[in-house]
């Protein structure tokens, strides 16, 4: 890893747990083999703290942008000064610039990272019914970038009815006759399952939904990166079933958050 000095540039990444986080790990080599005076740090935020934080950030003037995860991508929407259309459409940001005046930018790139690791894997979702669980801030940015991708149908479960209704108007206004939600997944014409939500980070957790209710040739992708092997997608595989993990999302951003903070 390149030396810390005094002219580094610092970068954070507010979460709530965060010692899962791999973004760390995979975006400082990289940094580091570009010869970028820059570091990543994980800074664990719980949500009543947020706005706080945020507002304490703005006077490191070092701190050149944030990174967002779990649970934080929607509030962080609303304490950012801009957004692209994009993240306003799926409601969250996972990425904020600081610019000259001090104010935040922000966009999200989850859902084409996702988009990206899957057509990498070989899945391309183009035409496919998709079952997304998961209404949140990396969820409603994968239903954006799907929907971008040219599925033929989304159909989005989430067990908050308030929020589901209203990234589900959103995305059903932007994306006429090609999204339903409802509470419960719709499985049994699923070309793709997505497990967009936390269930999987702990071993006590339940599934997101039943792999046994999928069609025999149905991918499951997980978002969840550590554990790399989550029991969803380990019962995938243990039903034959193409298994997808979280890590290519993560990966396949890389490149656009470099951009994103000119490094």
């Amino acid at each position: 890893m390149t030396p810390i000095t005094g002219a580094t540039r610092l970068y954070g990444l507010l979460g709530d747990p965060i010692a899962q986080v791999r973004a760390p790990g995979l975006l400082n080599p990289v940094l580091a083999r570009r010869g970028s005076d820059a570091v990543l740090v994980p800074v664990h935020v719980p949500a009543a703290g947020l706005r706080r934080v945020v507002a304490g950030l703005r006077q490191v003037a070092n701190l050149h942008g944030l990174l967002v995860t779990v649970p934080h991508k929607a509030a962080l929407l609303a304490l950012a000064d801009r957004a692209t259309d994009r993240a306003r459409l799926a409601g969250s940001v996972n990425a904020l610039r600081r610019e000259p005046d001090g104010t935040w930018s922000a966009d999200t790139f989850d859902g084409d990272g996702f988009v990206r690791g899957l057509l990498a894997a070989g899945h391309d979702p183009r035409g496919r019914r998709v079952c997304l669980v998961g209404a949140g801030g990396a969820g409603s940015a994968i239903a954006v970038a799907l929907l971008d991708a040219g599925v033929a149908g989304l159909h989005l479960a989430d067990t908050d009815p308030d929020r589901l209704a209203a990234l589900g108007g959103r995305l059903s206004a932007a994306y006429p006759g090609r999204v339903e939600a409802g509470t419960r997944p719709r499985l049994a014409d699923a070309d793709l399952a997505v497990n967009a939500t936390p269930l999987g980070l702990r071993p006590a957790d339940p599934p997101p939904f039943a792999v046994a209710d999928l069609p025999a040739h149905a991918v499951v992708a997980d978002i969840i990166m550590s554990p790399a092997e989550t029991p969803l997608l380990r019962a995938a595989r243990e039903r034959g079933l193409p298994a997808h993990p979280g890590e290519p999302m993560l990966a396949h951003q890389i490149d656009a958050y470099l951009d994103f903070f000119g490094l």
